[in-house]
């Protein structure tokens, strides 16, 4: 079967079984908190989520899916892609998993014509429900079903849904690895072909289960890519007939041969994974940039070139890889027909520009050689690697033909600091895209002239603008353009103090400067909007910076200081500041730190601060060597760059610091400093939040007039103000026991009551009541109770209609269960009365749906079913 046949052939098997179709969603997701669409069930979270009602209780799609976290891995193996299609079906609260386990067994069976003695399966360590569903429901030999730990057990990674999962996997041989089945045997033979989640459970903070979901759900996933090797009998994801088409495009461009060498191989899989990814990516409308998807999508498509240009290839590769994979994708996805110019148009401009990025990185590698050095430090193979896109094996192939060595280590720590800034999607400037632009500023003009530290404001000459990765010759009003000058008072971004803002005026217009970066270190980019006439190069500037805001920001930095300081002192020397944000009034400090601070701890911190603030030592700075500092024991700060001739603040005898900031004069000018927040940010990474100067004055004003009002609320002084609470609270915890007591003697009144009015069926009892407004824990004890106050054998329903929504319960005593009668059961045909679902549980279960009006309906559809079940047990 081809991919489009596997396809067709999905979807009617499970249309068939009263599924809509769903066509592929985007590659750009509506969830905030995604970058890509990066599986199946992303387009339905909404309704796994209880976000939105789903409109269909069953679904099925074919989605296409990017995902890039593990890029470096693509091409190194058979089995990984970046883009890949997966085929799911999907249950809101309808059936589980004894029906999605035997439609997955039919459908690899029946319809692929899959050997039923080459499949496996796995189910979660503690899922016997599932195990004993494949064995005696579908048939398969016991010793075919294996046990697996996290591996199979989903959750989003946030609290909400989880739960146990089943995967199904095809045993490729003995040709290809030692057998024992997918645990224990070799990977490389047995291959996941499709994984059944079964979303039962909730879970919390941090990730433990704490209950059953009240209506269950499915959610499944099988790579078309990976069925498809099965089904076409090929060695690899990369032979089968959507993508290996693609690769011998990349064969005939690259002169390369596929299974020549594996150097080779490597490189082909590059090009065919990452050709398809960039088609698909701009075709749902991203386009490259330096920040977000647009980043994401540059990265591979600058992967891809890279490695057909260190084969030699000299002509534009992009273009041909987007044709190939248009051929063989347009009758799935007819929208790459309709866009393929203007993916073409885009791939083309891109590998254009970046193939003279790639010349210029041979000749930066070529200078940093000649130097004469016998290792190439870390810093400079990343930024070859990284605003180049040269592979680092490339470096070093190239370094090590002249004797010289890489700093792997150096390399490796800009690496994962890179990924971290990936993950988190950091959003860039668009300006940022265009690094060949700023180059071409400094190489011209040179670094700019900060004389900050001394002026608020200066005169200087406008010599570049750029807007939207171009340079400019003139900004009209209302026109948003960085802008470059000679001479600045501008602080621009860095070690983490925020860059200034402020105004720029010219003989024929005015601008606000809205930030100032870094565009390159050392070249101060003024992100400007014009407000009045225009701006042209070459024109006199005059610059004035917000002389306030500039004040209140040197003050917190300061005080980062300080607070560093302190928190080594209480802490000890491992806390070491692993990241900053300094604002007007505020700052954040990330530091080293394996556990949560005390109260105790914090009110040290605070305390040790603000006396050494009071204090009022000199806040001195000095210029000097790089060797000199670290003498002086100057401390490094996150994310400054040092050259030979650094910077170092020095407060008091106590703090000195590497720092490129502004910095208040005393230290008193800091004015107090107030903790506010004290969290974890990752292993062993904590977090502290303050607030300086008058804005922590404001702050503290602020408490002590709640604190005030408290007091006359409670009509006592502030200093009795905690001794007031706790005693109200002790008051109010003997009144909740008192209402909690009646509670329950009313429940047991209620339940006294319904119980003595039962109804008979046959020799069993039967209770089916709606008792009023009450939670959904009260719902359970009542029917518990009226169980407990039964006699004998017999059943219980209840239901409430609380808050507008229909909760269920149902309750039948242990002989009953034992004669057939589920109470999970009975409710599953009721909850859909009010909307919603329930859980399966034979003796006790509960349902609840967001339609409480039709909670009579659904009583009455749970009397005749129990009616029905008792008498036929």
């Amino acid at each position: 079967m081809n991919s489009n046949e596997i396809r067709k052939a999905f979807i009617d098997f499970f249309v068939d079984r009263d599924h809509e179709y769903r066509q592929s969603a985007s590659l750009i997701p509506t969830d905030p908190t995604l970058l890509m669409t990066n599986a199946g069930m992303v387009p339905f979270k909404p309704y796994f989520l209880g976000e939105e009602d789903p409109p269909w209780d069953r679904a099925v799609s074919v989605q296409k899916c990017v995902r890039t976290i593990d890029i470096d891995i693509i091409g190194t193996t058979k089995r990984h892609l970046s883009f890949f299609e997966m085929l799911g079906n999907f249950s809101f609260g309808d059936y589980f998993k004894e029906s999605a386990i035997p439609w997955g067994y039919e459908f690899c069976t029946d319809v692929l014509g899959l050997d039923p003695q080459r499949l496996w399966f796995t189910v979660h360590e503690s899922d016997d429900e599932a195990e004993q569903i494949w064995i005696d429901a579908v048939g398969v030999p016991p010793e075919r079903v294996q046990r697996g730990g996290k591996d199979n057990f989903w959750q989003m990674g946030v609290p909400g849904p989880c739960g146990p999962s089943s995967e199904i996997f095809w045993d490729r041989g003995e040709e290809f690895g030692h057998e024992g089945g997918p645990i224990g045997g070799d990977e490389d033979r047995y291959v996941e072909i499709w994984n059944l989640v079964f979303m039962q459970n909730i879970q919390d903070e941090p990730y433990n289960v704490v209950g059953d979901l009240p209506a269950k759900n499915i959610d499944t996933g099988m790579g078309l890519d990976r069925i498809a090797a099965v089904m076409q009998d090929v060695p690899s994801v990369f032979d089968i007939d959507t993508t290996r088409h693609v690769l011998h495009t990349a064969e005939r461009f690259t002169k390369l041969e596929y299974g020549a060498n594996a150097e080779a191989d490597v490189s082909l899989r590059i090009l065919a994974d990452h050709g398809r990814t960039v088609t698909f990516l701009i075709g749902d409308g991203v386009v490259p940039s330096n920040d977000g998807r647009g980043y994401v999508l540059r990265r591979v498509l600058r992967r891809a070139v890279r490695h057909a240009w260190q084969h030699g290839s000299d002509d534009l590769v992009a273009p041909q890889l987007v044709e190939a994979t248009v051929d063989v994708m347009a009758d799935a996805y007819p929208q790459l027909e309709e866009k393929r110019d203007f993916i073409l148009d885009v791939v083309t401009r891109e590998e254009e520009k970046f193939r003279r990025t790639l010349d210029s990185g041979h000749q930066l590698l070529d200078t940093e050689l000649a130097e004469g050095e016998k290792v190439l430090t870390g810093a400079t193979a990343f930024r070859l690697h990284d605003t180049f896109g040269f592979p680092i094996d490339l470096t070093r192939e190239i370094a090590a033909e002249r004797g010289v060595d890489v700093d792997m280590d150096g390399f490796e720590s800009s690496m994962s600091e890179q990924r971290e800034r990936a993950r988190a999607a950091w959003k860039g400037s668009d300006a940022a895209e265009a690094a060949e632009v700023y180059r071409g500023v400094l190489d011209t003009h040179g670094l700019t002239d900060f004389v900050g530290y001394e002026f608020d404001r200066s005169d200087g000459v406008l010599l570049s603008m750029v807007r939207d990765g171009e340079t400019v010759t003139k900004a009209e009003e209302g026109i948003e353009v960085e802008v470059f000058l000679d001479k600045t008072p501008f602080y621009a971004e860095s070690g983490g103090q925020v860059g200034d803002v402020g105004s720029i005026e010219t003989e024929t217009g005015s601008a606000m400067v809205v930030d100032t970066q870094h565009a390159l270190q050392g070249l101060h980019g003024h992100r400007v909007r014009v407000t009045a006439g225009h701006l042209e190069v070459g024109q006199a500037v005059h610059s004035v910076i917000d002389s306030p805001r500039r004040d209140s920001t040197r003050k917190s930095h300061t005080g980062t200081h300080v607070l560093h300081w302190a928190l080594r002192d209480v802490l000890g020397d491992h806390a070491n500041q692993a990241g900053s944000l300094v604002e007007p009034g505020r700052l954040r400090f990330d530091f080293s730190h394996f556990a949560r601070m005390t109260p105790e701890e914090l009110s040290t911190v605070e305390t040790e601060v603000n006396n050494r603030l009071l204090a009022n030592s000199q806040v001195k700075t000095t210029e000097t060597s790089k060797d000199q500092a670290e003498e002086m024991g100057a401390l490094a700060f996150f994310g400054d760059k040092y050259g030979e001739r650094v910077r170092v603040v020095q407060v008091g005898d106590y703090s000195t610091e590497f720092c490129g900031g502004t910095h208040t004069s005393t230290s008193a000018e800091v004015g107090p400093l107030i903790l506010t927040s004290e969290s974890s940010i990752g292993s062993n990474i904590r977090r502290v939040e303050a607030l300086t100067g008058t804005a922590a004055y404001e702050h503290v004003a602020a408490m002590k007039e709640a604190l005030d009002s408290t007091g006359r609320l409670l009509q006592t002084g502030l200093a009795d103000i905690p001794q007031r609470v706790e005693s109200l609270l002790t008051r109010v915890g003997g009144l909740e026991k008192e209402l909690e007591a009646m509670k329950s003697q009313r429940h047991g009144s209620v339940a006294e009551e319904l119980a003595s009015n039962k109804l008979t069926v046959g020799e069993r009892s039967l209770v089916v009541a709606d008792v009023g407004d009450v939670s959904g824990n009260e719902l359970r004890q009542i029917a518990l109770g009226i169980r407990d106050r039964l006699g004998g054998s017999g059943a219980v329903v209840v239901g409430s209609s609380a808050g507008g929504k229909g909760s269920l319960v149902a309750v039948v005593t242990r002989d009953l269960v034992e004669a057939g009668v589920s109470a999970g059961e009975v409710l599953s045909a009721a909850a859909k009365e009010v909307g919603g679902g329930g859980s399966r549980d034979p003796e006790l279960a509960q349902a609840g749906g967001p339609d409480g009006g039709k909670l009579q309906s659904a009583l009455d559809v749970a009397r005749a079913e129990m009616e029905r079940q008792l008498t036929a047990a």
